[in-house]
């Protein structure tokens, strides 16, 4: 684990302590008060680095132990939660999912939060003012939004836009590293950034106001039909499933719903379907217990050739499904 001096944002340091109460007060003064218990492997170790924009902050935490945060309702703002190691498992409202270095975590300010940071969890946070990402929002949209802006599930890196934002975080943290801190209050530049990464994670994280967005921009709205073949998918995504099941139940034809995913969402329904799936085994590979096997969990989201799952799963989270299973054997969560 990196040492407070060389871990990001250093030259921003807040404090580096052993104790918790201390750790659970100085985190709170930046974000909100909240529970925080140290539940398993590792010495606590805590270091909060925070660089101040005038709408944002860039902030870098660590706790060295598994730990469980329990914030409840942050309130009064968003927060981008990217892990530079180590995973986090996240439930923010009814979304439940694990954070790693491939999906980042978006907590919504008016839905309850309950973490656990696993011992080698380091992360890098994007803490935005709620009542700045919404006037940002108003403006993209060109009208006040009806209702709370809200993010579902996991931020994926990996797409063009999630791998943007990152390497734009990523940027803004090396510059401060060196220096060149580009956030700061009152500065037209910085200003000029921040707004660049709320339009940055408005375009890369789908939300409620997603298809509004993209409305204003000139594009086409996601078709219902997507939208609903999607919604069929995912309640009914641990059963066997054909492109023509999610045709019929959106009163629509196989060709045509083909057509729309690929104009759409630049992939096809079965393919969307397979990603869902893999997402709930990655969840319960990561969730394991002994006598849990990778065999068992495949075949219960429906992968029946465990070579092409391994290949399939390696591509998409860049670790075979036994490391994952392994290290959640090794690292179970405790109870």
């Amino acid at each position: 684990m990196a040492s407070p001096a060389s871990a990001p944002l250093a030259a921003h340091a807040l404090f580096h302590t052993h104790d918790l109460d201390e750790a659970r007060e100085r985190v709170a003064s930046i974000f909100c008060p909240h529970r925080l218990d140290r539940i398993g492997p590792g010495a606590f170790d805590a270091s909060h680095h925070h660089l101040r924009g005038e709408r944002l902050s860039l902030n870098y935490i660590s706790y060295g132990a598994k730990t469980l945060i329990a914030p409840g309702e942050l309130r009064d703002c968003y927060l981008l939660q990217m892990p530079v190691s180590g995973a986090a498992s996240i439930r923010n409202g009814a979304d439940s999912y694990v954070s790693d270095q491939w999906r980042a975590a978006v907590l919504n300010p008016h839905h309850a939060t309950t973490m656990i940071w696993d011992e080698t969890c380091r992360q890098v946070l994007l803490q935005i003012d709620r009542a700045a990402l919404n006037a940002h929002l108003a403006g993209l949209i060109a009208g006040r939004p009806d209702r709370a802006l809200t993010f579902t599930g996991a931020l994926d890196l990996s797409s063009p836009r999630g791998a943007a934002l990152k390497a734009l975080l990523l940027y803004l943290v090396a510059e401060a590293d060196a220096g060149r801190p580009s956030l700061q209050p009152g500065s037209l530049l910085g200003r000029q950034i921040e707004s660049t990464l709320m339009t940055g994670l408005l375009e890369a994280h789908r939300h409620n106001f997603t298809d509004a967005l993209s409305h204003s921009r000139g594009h086409a709205p996601l078709p219902r039909m997507v939208r609903q073949a999607e919604d069929y998918m995912l309640a009914h995504v641990d059963q066997p499933i054909a492109i023509e099941d999610g045709a019929q139940a959106v009163g629509g034809r196989a060709r045509t719903l083909r057509l729309a995913f690929r104009r759409f969402r630049d992939t096809t329904p079965m393919a969307f379907l397979r990603d869902a799936r893999l997402d709930r085994a990655d969840a319960d590979l990561r969730a394991a217990l002994p006598g849990d096997s990778v065999t068992e969990i495949a075949t219960r989201w429906g992968f029946g050739h465990f070579g092409r799952f391994a290949g399939i799963y390696r591509a998409r989270f860049g670790c075979t499904p036994r490391q994952t299973l392994q290290d959640a054997l090794a690292d179970k969560f405790v109870s």
